[in-house]
């Protein structure tokens, strides 16, 4: 609205003034400061700022991205996947230490029990099919607690 009124009253005051007196700069020909209405100190101030951000963004970004190459690792170290060039690189880019996040450390953590359920025998009878490990269980407990019983009663022991 500003432009508007400032192009009407100032073309008309230059057609009566016929193009005397102080001459302006065009918007074409004013500094990045004084296009944006700054002065030179704050806009070089605004400028290092926008940079200091984005490198603290980069950071932030490079940083997610070591930890899911961690994580892609860790998986294709369990499964005895090849490993990736990429992954590795990226790691070493931020540091070569990183810490994965709570959510994806638990998340591993749960993974690795779960496999070390399915691998134990008790795992393992659970995938046969029509198998109850309830009564199992109570029977197996019964038999120790005759076993308990038996062994008080006996004369050697």
């Amino acid at each position: 609205m500003a432009f508007m009124v400032k192009s009407m009253v100032g073309g008309q005051l230059k057609n009566l003034t016929g193009g005397l007196g102080g001459e302006e700069k065009s918007e074409s020909e004013k500094s990045p400061a004084e296009a944006q209405g700054m002065t030179r100190e704050e806009y070089e101030e605004y400028q290092r700022q926008l940079v200091e951000e984005k490198m603290e963004r980069d950071a932030q970004f490079a940083q997610r991205k070591a930890e899911r190459a961690t994580v892609r690792s860790h998986f294709r170290d369990k499964y005895r996947l090849p490993k990736n060039e990429t992954d590795d690189n990226q790691i070493q880019l931020v540091g070569g230490d990183v810490e994965l996040p709570k959510e994806l450390a638990k998340m591993i953590e749960q993974d690795n029990e779960e496999e070390e359920e399915k691998n134990s025998v008790i795992g393992q009878l659970s995938n046969i099919q029509n198998l109850d490990l309830d009564s199992l269980k109570d029977k197996a407990s019964a038999t120790l607690e005759d076993l308990k019983q038996s062994a008080e009663k006996c004369a050697v022991m």
